[in-house]
Protein backbone atom coordinates (compact mmCIF):
# COMPACT_ATOMS: atom_id res chain seq x y z
CA UNK A 1 0.00 0.00 0.00
CA UNK A 2 1.25 3.11 -1.12
CA UNK A 3 1.94 6.27 1.81
CA UNK A 4 0.18 9.06 1.85
CA UNK A 5 2.69 11.98 1.39
CA UNK A 6 2.11 14.34 4.65
CA UNK A 7 1.65 17.92 3.76
CA UNK A 8 3.13 20.51 5.92
CA UNK A 9 0.84 23.46 5.97
CA UNK A 10 1.62 27.01 7.37
CA UNK A 11 -0.49 28.70 10.25
CA UNK A 12 -1.85 30.89 7.77
CA UNK A 13 -3.18 28.16 5.67
CA UNK A 14 -4.15 25.97 8.59
CA UNK A 15 -6.24 28.93 9.73
CA UNK A 16 -7.74 29.35 6.51
CA UNK A 17 -8.52 25.68 5.72
CA UNK A 18 -10.04 26.24 9.01
CA UNK A 19 -12.18 28.95 8.22
CA UNK A 20 -13.54 27.65 5.53
CA UNK A 21 -14.94 24.70 7.34
CA UNK A 22 -16.67 26.55 9.89
CA UNK A 23 -18.17 28.16 7.06
CA UNK A 24 -19.24 25.79 5.36
CA UNK A 25 -20.66 24.06 8.76
CA UNK A 26 -22.56 27.30 9.89
CA UNK A 27 -23.94 27.38 6.28
CA UNK A 28 -25.26 24.32 6.37
CA UNK A 29 -26.56 25.08 10.29
CA UNK A 30 -28.32 28.16 8.92
CA UNK A 31 -30.48 26.41 5.95
CA UNK A 32 -31.56 23.69 8.67
CA UNK A 33 -32.47 26.11 10.83
CA UNK A 34 -34.47 28.28 8.37
CA UNK A 35 -36.36 25.10 7.24
CA UNK A 36 -37.04 23.91 10.57
CA UNK A 37 -38.46 27.67 11.38
CA UNK A 38 -40.41 28.01 8.48
CA UNK A 39 -42.50 24.63 8.77
CA UNK A 40 -42.76 25.75 12.66
CA UNK A 41 -44.28 28.90 11.18
CA UNK A 42 -46.99 27.30 8.82
CA UNK A 43 -47.85 24.52 11.59
CA UNK A 44 -48.32 27.11 14.22
CA UNK A 45 -50.32 29.78 11.91
CA UNK A 46 -52.68 26.58 10.67
CA UNK A 47 -52.80 25.32 14.60
CA UNK A 48 -54.27 28.79 15.15
CA UNK A 49 -56.21 29.31 11.89
CA UNK A 50 -54.35 32.38 10.79
CA UNK A 51 -53.91 29.84 7.74
CA UNK A 52 -56.52 28.09 6.20
CA UNK A 53 -55.09 24.22 6.64
CA UNK A 54 -58.02 22.99 3.87
CA UNK A 55 -56.17 25.32 1.08
CA UNK A 56 -52.90 24.96 2.07
CA UNK A 57 -52.59 21.62 4.86
CA UNK A 58 -49.92 21.76 6.91
CA UNK A 59 -47.14 19.54 8.20
CA UNK A 60 -48.28 17.49 10.97
CA UNK A 61 -51.49 16.79 8.14
CA UNK A 62 -48.99 16.06 5.21
CA UNK A 63 -47.10 14.02 7.20
CA UNK A 64 -50.62 11.68 8.23
CA UNK A 65 -51.23 11.48 4.59
CA UNK A 66 -47.73 9.89 3.87
CA UNK A 67 -48.15 7.61 6.89
CA UNK A 68 -51.52 6.85 5.23
CA UNK A 69 -49.80 6.20 1.74
CA UNK A 70 -47.21 4.18 3.06
CA UNK A 71 -49.44 2.47 5.69
CA UNK A 72 -51.88 1.11 2.51
CA UNK A 73 -48.79 0.35 0.55
CA UNK A 74 -49.47 2.73 -2.21
CA UNK A 75 -46.39 5.09 -1.33
CA UNK A 76 -43.53 3.31 -2.82
CA UNK A 77 -45.83 2.53 -5.53
CA UNK A 78 -46.58 5.77 -7.14
CA UNK A 79 -42.47 6.79 -6.13
CA UNK A 80 -41.10 3.63 -8.13
CA UNK A 81 -42.86 4.81 -11.59
CA UNK A 82 -42.72 8.13 -11.27
CA UNK A 83 -38.92 7.86 -10.63
CA UNK A 84 -38.83 4.80 -13.31
CA UNK A 85 -40.37 7.64 -15.60
CA UNK A 86 -38.00 10.53 -14.50
CA UNK A 87 -34.38 8.56 -14.86
CA UNK A 88 -35.18 7.19 -18.25
CA UNK A 89 -36.51 10.56 -19.93
CA UNK A 90 -33.36 12.00 -18.29
CA UNK A 91 -30.79 9.43 -19.60
CA UNK A 92 -32.20 9.44 -23.05
CA UNK A 93 -32.12 12.88 -23.24
CA UNK A 94 -29.19 14.35 -22.27
CA UNK A 95 -27.39 10.83 -23.99
CA UNK A 96 -29.97 12.33 -27.29
CA UNK A 97 -29.07 15.97 -26.79
CA UNK A 98 -25.46 15.24 -26.35
CA UNK A 99 -25.49 13.39 -29.68
CA UNK A 100 -27.32 15.90 -31.82
CA UNK A 101 -25.28 18.26 -30.43
CA UNK A 102 -21.94 16.31 -31.86
CA UNK A 103 -23.68 15.84 -34.72
CA UNK A 104 -24.52 19.13 -35.37
CA UNK A 105 -20.87 20.68 -34.32
CA UNK A 106 -19.40 18.05 -36.77
CA UNK A 107 -21.62 19.19 -39.71
CA UNK A 108 -21.54 23.14 -40.18
CA UNK A 109 -23.87 23.06 -43.41
CA UNK A 110 -26.57 20.61 -41.15
CA UNK A 111 -26.24 22.99 -37.86
CA UNK A 112 -26.78 26.14 -40.33
CA UNK A 113 -29.88 24.71 -41.76
CA UNK A 114 -31.55 23.27 -38.71
CA UNK A 115 -30.76 26.22 -36.34
CA UNK A 116 -34.11 27.78 -37.01
CA UNK A 117 -35.90 25.01 -36.67
CA UNK A 118 -33.79 23.71 -33.29
CA UNK A 119 -34.26 27.75 -32.09
CA UNK A 120 -38.56 26.68 -32.79
CA UNK A 121 -38.49 23.90 -30.92
CA UNK A 122 -37.10 25.42 -28.06
CA UNK A 123 -40.03 27.84 -27.98
CA UNK A 124 -43.09 25.73 -28.61
CA UNK A 125 -44.45 25.17 -25.27
CA UNK A 126 -44.35 21.25 -25.02
CA UNK A 127 -47.41 20.81 -23.51
CA UNK A 128 -49.40 21.34 -26.65
CA UNK A 129 -48.04 18.26 -28.30
CA UNK A 130 -49.18 16.19 -25.31
CA UNK A 131 -52.63 15.11 -27.69
CA UNK A 132 -49.94 14.29 -30.68
CA UNK A 133 -47.67 12.72 -28.72
CA UNK A 134 -50.52 10.43 -27.04
CA UNK A 135 -51.93 9.20 -30.67
CA UNK A 136 -48.06 8.52 -31.64
CA UNK A 137 -46.96 6.18 -28.74
CA UNK A 138 -50.27 5.40 -26.76
CA UNK A 139 -51.45 6.95 -23.39
CA UNK A 140 -49.05 5.24 -21.13
CA UNK A 141 -45.88 5.44 -19.58
CA UNK A 142 -44.17 6.16 -23.08
CA UNK A 143 -45.91 9.05 -23.54
CA UNK A 144 -44.89 10.69 -20.30
CA UNK A 145 -41.02 9.43 -21.15
CA UNK A 146 -41.78 10.81 -24.27
CA UNK A 147 -42.55 14.06 -23.05
CA UNK A 148 -39.52 14.30 -20.64
CA UNK A 149 -37.23 13.78 -23.16
CA UNK A 150 -39.00 16.86 -24.85
CA UNK A 151 -38.61 18.97 -22.22
CA UNK A 152 -35.12 18.19 -21.71
CA UNK A 153 -33.59 17.08 -25.24
CA UNK A 154 -33.20 20.46 -27.19
CA UNK A 155 -31.93 22.67 -24.02
CA UNK A 156 -29.18 19.88 -23.98
CA UNK A 157 -28.73 20.12 -27.69
CA UNK A 158 -28.30 23.81 -27.18
CA UNK A 159 -26.34 24.23 -24.63
CA UNK A 160 -23.75 21.36 -25.59
CA UNK A 161 -23.24 22.80 -28.86
CA UNK A 162 -22.70 25.47 -27.24
CA UNK A 163 -19.69 24.33 -25.37
CA UNK A 164 -18.34 22.78 -28.41
CA UNK A 165 -18.49 25.78 -30.14
CA UNK A 166 -16.88 27.66 -27.68
CA UNK A 167 -13.51 25.34 -27.77
CA UNK A 168 -10.23 27.41 -28.67
CA UNK A 169 -9.88 28.11 -32.51
CA UNK A 170 -6.29 28.48 -31.91
CA UNK A 171 -6.02 25.30 -29.90
CA UNK A 172 -8.09 23.30 -32.70
CA UNK A 173 -5.95 24.69 -35.55
CA UNK A 174 -2.40 24.11 -33.46
CA UNK A 175 -3.66 19.84 -33.64
CA UNK A 176 -4.99 20.34 -37.10
CA UNK A 177 -1.31 21.24 -38.08
CA UNK A 178 0.22 18.25 -36.03
CA UNK A 179 -2.29 16.17 -37.99
CA UNK A 180 -5.09 15.69 -35.87
CA UNK A 181 -7.76 14.03 -37.22
CA UNK A 182 -11.39 15.63 -37.23
CA UNK A 183 -12.63 12.91 -34.46
CA UNK A 184 -9.45 12.89 -32.78
CA UNK A 185 -10.06 16.90 -32.43
CA UNK A 186 -13.48 16.10 -31.20
CA UNK A 187 -12.56 13.36 -28.26
CA UNK A 188 -9.01 14.86 -27.41
CA UNK A 189 -10.16 18.37 -26.94
CA UNK A 190 -14.13 19.62 -27.95
CA UNK A 191 -15.18 16.88 -25.54
CA UNK A 192 -13.26 17.41 -22.20
CA UNK A 193 -13.53 21.05 -23.03
CA UNK A 194 -17.31 20.59 -22.41
CA UNK A 195 -17.47 18.46 -19.91
CA UNK A 196 -17.59 21.38 -16.64
CA UNK A 197 -21.02 22.87 -19.43
CA UNK A 198 -21.71 18.92 -19.56
CA UNK A 199 -22.72 18.74 -15.77
CA UNK A 200 -24.20 22.12 -15.86
CA UNK A 201 -26.63 20.61 -18.57
CA UNK A 202 -27.12 17.90 -16.46
CA UNK A 203 -28.30 20.20 -13.18
CA UNK A 204 -30.68 21.46 -15.55
CA UNK A 205 -32.26 18.41 -16.60
CA UNK A 206 -32.58 17.24 -13.39
CA UNK A 207 -35.40 19.87 -13.18
CA UNK A 208 -36.80 19.91 -16.42
CA UNK A 209 -37.23 15.73 -16.60
CA UNK A 210 -39.50 16.28 -13.54
CA UNK A 211 -41.23 18.92 -14.91
CA UNK A 212 -41.75 16.94 -17.98
CA UNK A 213 -42.43 13.69 -16.11
CA UNK A 214 -45.01 15.56 -13.89
CA UNK A 215 -46.47 17.34 -17.00
CA UNK A 216 -46.68 14.09 -18.58
CA UNK A 217 -48.59 12.41 -15.47
CA UNK A 218 -51.24 15.28 -15.73
CA UNK A 219 -52.21 14.29 -19.20
CA UNK A 220 -52.46 10.73 -18.99
CA UNK A 221 -51.32 8.61 -16.10
CA UNK A 222 -53.10 6.43 -13.81
CA UNK A 223 -50.17 6.36 -11.03
CA UNK A 224 -47.14 8.39 -9.97
CA UNK A 225 -46.96 11.33 -7.99
CA UNK A 226 -48.06 13.76 -10.83
CA UNK A 227 -51.59 11.41 -10.37
CA UNK A 228 -52.09 11.69 -6.71
CA UNK A 229 -51.38 15.44 -7.16
CA UNK A 230 -54.47 15.91 -10.26
CA UNK A 231 -56.29 13.26 -8.01
CA UNK A 232 -55.90 14.69 -4.59
CA UNK A 233 -56.71 18.19 -7.02
CA UNK A 234 -59.65 16.73 -7.86
CA UNK A 235 -61.46 15.06 -5.06
CA UNK A 236 -60.00 18.54 -2.96
CA UNK A 237 -57.54 16.37 -0.57
CA UNK A 238 -54.95 19.31 -0.54
CA UNK A 239 -52.77 17.21 2.13
CA UNK A 240 -52.27 14.63 -0.70
CA UNK A 241 -51.38 17.65 -3.52
CA UNK A 242 -48.83 18.97 -0.79
CA UNK A 243 -47.87 15.65 0.53
CA UNK A 244 -46.99 14.30 -2.95
CA UNK A 245 -45.34 17.48 -4.01
CA UNK A 246 -43.08 17.20 -0.50
CA UNK A 247 -42.06 13.74 -1.56
CA UNK A 248 -41.42 15.46 -5.53
CA UNK A 249 -39.28 17.75 -3.86
CA UNK A 250 -36.86 15.69 -2.09
CA UNK A 251 -36.48 13.17 -5.00
CA UNK A 252 -35.26 16.23 -6.84
CA UNK A 253 -33.06 17.03 -4.20
CA UNK A 254 -32.00 13.46 -3.84
CA UNK A 255 -30.77 13.49 -7.96
CA UNK A 256 -29.50 16.91 -7.70
CA UNK A 257 -26.99 15.27 -5.15
CA UNK A 258 -25.98 12.48 -6.86
CA UNK A 259 -25.05 15.21 -9.90
CA UNK A 260 -23.21 17.29 -7.41
CA UNK A 261 -21.15 14.48 -6.44
CA UNK A 262 -20.16 14.12 -10.22
CA UNK A 263 -19.47 17.69 -10.24
CA UNK A 264 -16.85 17.03 -7.99
CA UNK A 265 -15.24 13.86 -9.95
CA UNK A 266 -15.43 16.24 -12.78
CA UNK A 267 -13.73 19.00 -10.81
CA UNK A 268 -10.48 16.54 -9.89
CA UNK A 269 -10.12 14.95 -13.14
CA UNK A 270 -9.63 18.75 -14.64
CA UNK A 271 -6.93 19.15 -11.61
Amino acid sequence: MKKRKQVNYSKEHKRYLKNLKIDKFTTILAQVLLLVVLIGLWELLTAVGVLDAFFLSSPSRMMVQLVDLFQNGSLFYHIGITLYETVIGFLVATILGTLIAIILWWSRKLRKILDPYIVVLNALPKIALGPVIIIWVGAGTMAIITMCILICVVITTLSMLSAFLSCDEDKISLMRSMGASKFQILTKLVIPNALGEFVSVLKINVGMSWVGTIMGEYLVSKAGLGYLIVYGGQVFQLDLVMASTLVLCILACIMYLFVGILEKRVGKHKE
